[in-house]
């Protein structure tokens, strides 16, 4: 096929909240896409932050972006869905539950319908629940349907522990799993600094690494939402990044390693539910999910996490 007969890249994003035109504006500075196109039930909204974006054009790669429909999710290699209604201060994400299910069965049958072909991405929380709900309502086959999951917790949690150790959080390597939510999982069994798990590191460089204090981390990393939100209203810059690296390993099938929600089938004894785990993302999505080797303790709070997701989804009818 010669190159002018290609489709140029195509992201929709459902949704333009705080999320939503963050991670469009963050997507248009990493010149991933050639085309941008914003969709929200508020399309005069939607219109006026496509016309904000488009006055960057001179300065950066250009980039047709523009308010449109669901018709426009033809073609999208990847429809990215940040719709739904905000946490509030004090609520948990499992809290959102009820709204935006409603919210979700709308929206999805509609992507399906205009692109049958392509990949859905959900950051809308619970994320857990409504990726699992995105993979039940679309049809679609559960490697092409994923969640941000704990992408966001593992950034979170490799930059504290940046801090704590003083060195660059892209040269440390540790993973929030489970939900992406209060019963998530850290494995400390498999971090480390520099090929050395966290013991070793801590205990060659002369540095305390107690439990305790590594407790703490942990505490920081989960109810970092929580003050975000206290503070500001809503958190919206790293998630936004967390998107364009998942979009980025998709569209450039980069098998990389992200910690994003996915459909578990025999993990631990874990099945039929969304929760996040170490996955190689590529062009189809999630191409595989790794096995962890993890400690008796992390196993048990695995199985808990997806205990309570579990939970949640059998008062929905999918």
């Amino acid at each position: 096929m010669h190159l002018s007969a290609q489709r140029p890249t195509r992201i929709a994003i459902i949704g333009v909240g705080n999320v939503g035109a963050t991670f469009a504006h963050a997507l248009l500075l990493s010149s991933l896409a050639a085309e941008i196109v914003l969709i929200d039930h508020n399309h005069h909204k939607a219109e006026g932050e496509a016309m904000d974006l488009n006055h960057a054009i001179p300065l950066v790669t250009p980039t047709r972006i523009w308010a449109g429909d669901y018709a426009d999710c033809a073609g999208a290699t990847l429809t990215v869905i940040t719709a739904g209604s905000a946490q509030k201060p004090g609520e948990t994400r499992l809290d959102l539950l009820q709204r935006n299910i409603s919210i979700f069965q709308s929206i999805v049958p509609q992507i399906v319908r205009h692109n049958p072909d392509g990949l859905i991405l959900v950051a809308t929380n619970p994320v857990d629940i409504l990726s699992y709900a995105t993979w039940k309502i679309s049809g679609l086959p559960a490697q092409r349907v994923l969640g941000s999951g704990t992408i966001l917790d593992t950034a979170r949690l490799r930059y504290l522990l940046s801090q704590q150790f003083g060195v660059d959080a892209r040269s440390v390597h540790a993973y929030i799993i489970g939900e992406h939510g209060d019963s998530e999982v850290p494995v400390w069994s498999l971090a480390n600094i520099a090929g050395m798990r966290l013991t070793e590191y801590c205990a060659a460089n002369g540095t305390s690494c107690e439990m305790d204090l590594l407790q703490g981390i942990f505490e920081q990393t989960r109810d970092a939402a929580y003050h975000i939100i206290e503070r500001k209203g809503a958190t919206y810059y790293a998630i936004s990044a967390g998107l364009v690296a998942i979009v980025q390993a998709i569209l450039r099938d980069q098998n990389s390693v992200l910690s994003v929600s996915s459909l578990i089938e025999s993990y631990y004894g874990i099945h039929d539910v969304y929760l996040s785990l170490p996955c190689i993302v590529d062009h189809g999505g999630v191409e595989k999910m790794l096995r962890l080797d993890l400690s008796a303790e992390e196993i048990k709070g695995l199985q808990n996490s997806a205990k309570v997701l579990k939970e949640t989804l059998k008062q929905l009818e999918l």
